[in-house]
């Protein structure tokens, strides 16, 4: 984009199904960084996640650093059962800053 084009962010929500596993981290983390480039606010959804592994929780984890970098907002939202069983285990709640509500739907 050229520099002194404006650009208009918007507050988006995107969903995560399936397992967040180090099978898929790599393009993940491509496709949720591009969502937080056009991003002012970043829901991300989490109630469809089946698994997680520690390379997911790493893909979290940078997303959250990169987003705190850009000054943008990100937010983990409707965590699946699997999802809050790592992040409350591992101690990551304070890290991420969102509540820890599990999904109604999981």
């Amino acid at each position: 984009m050229p520099s002194g084009t404006p650009t208009r962010l918007t507050h988006r929500k995107w969903a995560l199904d399936g397992e967040l596993c180090i099978h898929r981290a790599g393009d993940l983390m491509t496709q949720m960084l591009q969502e937080l480039r056009e991003s002012a606010d970043l829901a991300v959804d989490l109630s469809g996640v089946v698994g997680i592994d520690t390379a997911g929780l790493q893909v979290l984890i940078a997303l959250k650093r990169r987003a705190i970098q850009m000054e943008r907002a990100l937010h983990l939202v409707n965590h699946s059962p699997v999802v809050l069983e790592a992040i409350t285990l591992l101690g990551l709640a304070a890290f991420f800053g969102d509540p820890l509500i599990e999904s109604m739907h999981a």
